[in-house]
């Protein structure tokens, strides 16, 4: 059966249906959406809530169990985590990859509001839930600064009008506004005052609620008109509330001006931003889980003139760092590198063949393959990304393959006398059973990524499908459009001029000649060719085990998240000039193009977020890793503070919010305290290993507090209960909100406290005077003595229990699987007890579930391979020898990464796979011929073998070289994203280069060994069989 006929027959049909393909596919790729790497994102939501003025431990206890516990009770939940810091809950929950976002959000707020009765009372709004995953870095961040405005009107612009806009385009998640906080009207109590004239702190509390109220009020009308109510009930600014009148005594009134200063000031003084050398109001925008990076950014760019004109001309908008640049600069190079690929397979081609017609034939197959999966790609709903125009780049040098082997076939036909269009029809009758073969056990491998599942399986989900559509395109392309132009376009050599032959041919005739001695003393030597085989298989083994491994290859993404901690229990006002000091270290740095940050909001007092965008990489010419392992050694040690740094990555795994690293490792229990005493042993066990570095976790102790123990038997005598002494503190030292200010854009609190003056100390509790219903004193010493200890100032949960993270940095040069047995080595040393479990958590988590199934999926992929050849070849033997090409791919490929010292990624994983599907091609094309020879020319095995590795040889270097040189631009680029290709193309490389030089001599070893095998179990078996089928005759 000849599938090429009908298509040789018919070459404007031929023509118009390739220019279809190319067509479609052009069409496609200006729509095709742009990403950094294929969607995979895990559905995430982020819930949070606040208590202003709540410890830690309260906000745990009250507010961060009885969410958890209703919120780890919605299906498809895979992991939840929590964060409790002063004041704040934010509680991470993961689902499972094939849950839908939003439906997921519907059962969360479900959740939420099924907890609202077991939430404290005091909270001045449910907690909220945003779909975003905060262990992503933001995509931008905007800046605002002014020389006019002060910082809690630029927050009031920030939060008011920029938020809300961001907020509206497709594809953000979360706007959070960090440097300052909204403007409210500040009251400090002048204790002395109060005590002077008797006046408790909630009667001021409940006289300022009272004043400040906008309610309806009706209206009236007569038989004409109508009249809408209005009062001045609503007090705007601090000068409204200083003669506010508290209460009369002896005929005099008490104002508020007398017991309290009152000033418009900031919601929260705890706070502080900056932008390079200025203070700023930082807009950070974090993407919706699953949005598209590229459109999301493009969205708010075209919104800024808009807010520009909008906000008040003083305040400055400016973009302080954007993640588009550098992702497109990466596809970029990744469409060049494409571009050399293309090319460089082309000039293979023309080399081989030295007759531009023939050279035009092949070539034309790489673009309509190309070309053609474009279109597929946009059905199929992916995008480019760096993953699967890798697919594309590799495919560059495999779709030729196909016609190179038609066209070499059919051309040596023309050779042999025959006319163009008889030779065509034969030469495609040939091979087409061949080329079959070759691609449908090359999709095999491909497609059987697919069954991997998990995190793996989404992430080389598009390579795989892209790569096999470009082949299958190219096997269409090659039984149609190839035979049909070689029929039209090759000319039969002129036999009368005896052309002395060029250099080219001359040097390839050596080769060949060469070949055919070394083959011959091959055969001889068989069983020497049989061991080395094995010796390959050995080697294999033990270079896969002793690589150095990682979960995927460090990004360079020009951009470092980083993290400063202050150590427990520092002010805001000493964290400050830490903050400078690292700030200027950071920007003294050549590489370093601009910092912001911003201490206070979410993260606590003593802690910093800072982001630092770097250079170009033309321009810096370091990695990002780099950099940041030379400001380790050149930001000073500053007492009291450590740095964090982390080269932010496109794919992040687990994580939590304020981490300092992508590694971490978690110690769970449900026992408090046990956690408190293992806790340092472990952190000290990781702290002495040499491949860690940066090592964070809650250093001894924690933050400094007051414990009050109030004796209750007293208290009650004296006619005070516990709500009361609650209160008061409350009142005095939380910055409480106690009234609402509604304006036309935003809402704006009334924040009471005592003045800060006075609360600078542990003794301005003995000044507290209660007063009891009666109007009685009663001095906050008189009933109770407080003793000084130590908490923590943040407290997690991972599930339900509490959890420490001790995050870490891998040291220069150490993987990750190095650092993965040294760490699972110290922490067995210390013997844990049952109630404390020790596990790695953040991407260390995830390489270790990678980790365990990679063996199986080669395994996997090499059977697939053994049955879907053992189908086409009705056969159990030939299969195997097809097979033994690959432990020597296998061999070079890891010694490959081992020279030029490269970590076996994910993606050389990916390579690996793709060799098992390239290399096994030269098997193919030799035993096919050998089989071929076998039945038609009656040869005996050792004569066809030999004789189909010679005719096949010059096919099978074409296709190596074409295989090779379309991976070659991948291993040598050094722009931006080649960390991500590069182990890619050295796998490839590294593989093809030594198997190619082994199987021309092995595999027709193993096909005679397995042959003579194949009779003498049939002749013991008692039946006779032909030569080459194993039909019984």
């Amino acid at each position: 059966m000849n599938l090429s006929a009908p298509f040789i027959r018919r070459p404007v049909a031929t023509l118009l249906l390739s220019l279809a393909i190319m067509l479609l596919g052009g069409v496609s790729f200006g729509l095709l959406p742009v990403a950094p790497l294929p969607n995979m994102d895990f559905p995430v939501i982020t819930v949070q809530a606040s208590l202003p003025g709540a410890s830690p431990q309260v906000m745990a206890a009250t507010v961060a169990t009885p969410l958890e516990r209703s919120l780890g009770a919605i299906a498809g939940v895979s992991q939840m985590n929590s964060n409790s810091s002063q004041g704040n809950t934010r509680i991470m929950i993961e689902f499972d990859l094939d849950r839908d976002i939003n439906a997921a959000a519907r059962e969360v707020q479900a959740a939420i509001n099924a907890s609202r009765e077991l939430l404290p009372s005091g909270m001045r709004s449910m907690p909220t839930y945003r779909k975003i995953n905060p262990s992503q870095a933001p995509i931008m961040v905007l800046s605002l600064t002014s020389t006019v405005l002060d910082k809690g009107q630029l927050y009031d612009v920030a939060s008011t009008i920029v938020g809300q806009k961001l907020s509206q385009v497709t594809g953000v998640g979360e706007v959070q506004i960090g440097g300052s906080s909204l403007p409210a009207v500040r009251v400090a109590l002048e204790p002395r005052l109060l005590d002077q004239y008797g006046v408790a702190l909630d009667d001021v509390r409940s006289t300022i609620a009272a004043a400040n109220a906008k309610r309806p009020k009706g209206a009236v009308e007569d038989a004409g008109r109508h009249w809408q109510v209005q009062a001045s009930d609503q007090l705007e600014r601090a000068a409204d509330y200083v003669p506010m009148i508290i209460r009369y005594q002896d005929g005099a009134a008490i104002r508020l001006g007398d017991v309290a200063q009152v000033t418009d000031g900031v919601q929260d003084r705890y706070n502080s931003g900056f932008y390079n050398d200025k203070q700023a109001v930082l807009v950070v925008v974090n993407r919706q889980s699953g949005a598209n990076i590229i459109e999301t950014v493009a969205g708010i760019r075209a919104l800024l003139p808009e807010l520009r004109s909008v906000i008040p001309a003083s305040a400055n908008l400016e973009v302080a760092m954007d993640r588009s640049p550098v992702i497109r600069a990466t596809l970029k190079e990744a469409e060049h590198t494409l571009l050399i690929a293309v090319v460089l397979v082309i000039l293979v081609v023309f080399a081989f063949l030295r007759r531009w017609r023939a050279a035009l034939i092949p070539a034309l197959a790489v673009p309509v393959s190309l070309v053609g999966s474009f279109a597929a790609m946009y059905l199929l709903g992916f995008s480019l990304n760096n993953l699967s125009l890798m697919a594309l780049i590799i495919a560059t040098g495999l779709v030729v393959d196909d016609a190179i082997v038609v066209l070499e076939n059919i051309s040596r036909h023309i050779e042999a006398g025959e006319t163009p269009m008889a030779a065509a029809f034969k030469g495609a009758r040939e091979v087409g059973f061949t080329l079959l073969s070759m691609n449908v056990s090359l999709v095999a491998v491909f497609l059987s990524i697919l069954f991997m599942g998990g995190l793996v399986e989404r992430l080389f989900r598009e390579f795989s499908i892209t790569l096999a559509v470009a082949i299958v395109i190219s096997l269409v392309v090659s039984l149609t459009l190839t035979p049909m132009l070689c029929a039209r376009w090759l000319k039969p050599e002129p036999k009368e001029e005896a052309r002395e032959p060029g250099r080219l041919e001359r040097i390839g005739a050596r080769i060949v000649r060469g070949y055919e001695r070394s083959l011959d003393w091959a055969l001889r030597h068989s069983l020497l060719m049989l061991i080395s085989l094995f010796a390959t298989i050995a080697l294999n083994v033990f270079l896969f085990v002793s690589v150095p491994k990682t979960f995927m290859p460090q990004q360079d993404t020009g951009q470092l998240m980083g993290f400063i901690r202050g150590d427990n229990g520092l002010s805001f006002q000493v964290m400050q000039p830490k903050m400078e000091a690292y700030r200027r270290a950071i920007l003294a740095d050549p590489a370093v193009e601009s910092v912001a940050g911003f201490i206070g909001g979410n993260s606590g007092i003593n802690n910093a977020i800072i982001i630092v965008r770097l250079k170009p990489i033309a321009e810096r010419d370091i990695s990002a890793q780099q950099v940041i392992d030379r400001l380790r050694k050149e930001v000073p040690k500053i007492p009291g503070g450590r740095m964090f740094l982390m080269p932010d990555q496109d794919l992040q795994v687990g994580g939590r919010q304020g981490r300092s690293s992508e590694n971490e490792y978690m110690l769970m229990s449900g026992d408090l305290d046990a956690l408190r005493e293992w806790l340092p042993k472990v952190r000290e066990a990781l702290r002495a290993l040499p491949e860690l570095t940066d090592i964070d976790a809650t250093e001894d102790g924690g933050a400094p507090q007051i414990r009050l123990v109030v004796d209750r038997d007293e208290a009650k005598r004296l006619g005070v209960d516990m709500s009361l002494v609650t209160g008061v503190l409350n009142n005095a030292f939380s910055q409480r909100q106690i009234s609402t200010i509604y304006d036309s854009l935003n809402q704006y609190s009334v924040v009471m406290e005592i003045n800060p003056r006075y609360a600078q100390s542990p003794e301005a509790l003995a000044q507290i005077q209660l007063i009891t219903a009666d109007g009685a004193r009663v001095p906050l010493s008189a009933i109770a003595h407080w003793e000084n200890s130590l908490e923590d100032d943040r407290i997690s949960h991972q599930g339900q229990f509490a959890v420490e993270n001790i995050g870490f940095s891998l040291a220069e040069g150490v993987s990750l699987d190095q650092a993965t047995r040294a760490i699972n080595r110290a922490v067995a040393l210390i013997a844990l007890p049952t109630e404390v479990q020790g596990m790695l958590g953040g991407t260390g988590g995830a390489f270790q579930q990678t980790q365990k199934n990679q063996p199986w999926m080669i395994l996997m992929s090499l059977v697939v391979v053994y049955i879907v050849l053992g189908v086409l070849y009705e056969s159990y033997v030939h299969p195997l020898t097809i097979l033994s090409t690959l432990p020597s791919a296998g061999v070079g490929a890891l010694l490959a990464l081992q020279l030029l010292n490269t970590e076996f990624s994910l993606i050389s994983l990916l390579g690996l796979f793709l060799l098992i599907g390239v290399v096994k091609k030269n098997a193919i094309l030799m035993i096919d011929l050998a089989l071929q020879l076998e039945r038609h020319e009656h040869l005996s095995p050792a004569e066809s073998i030999r004789r189909a590795c010679l005719l096949r040889f010059r096919p099978i270097m074409m296709t190596t070289l074409a295989a090779l040189l379309g991976a070659l631009p991948l291993m040598l680029g050094s722009a931006e994203g080649s960390e991500m290709r590069q182990p890619l193309g050295i796998t490839i490389v590294g593989g093809l280069i030594l198997s190619q030089i082994l199987t021309l001599y092995t595999t027709p070893v193993v096909y005679l060994y397995l042959d003579r095998l194949r009779h003498r179990v049939n002749r013991w078996r008692g039946v006779r069989t032909d030569a080459a089928l194993e039909t019984p005759l």
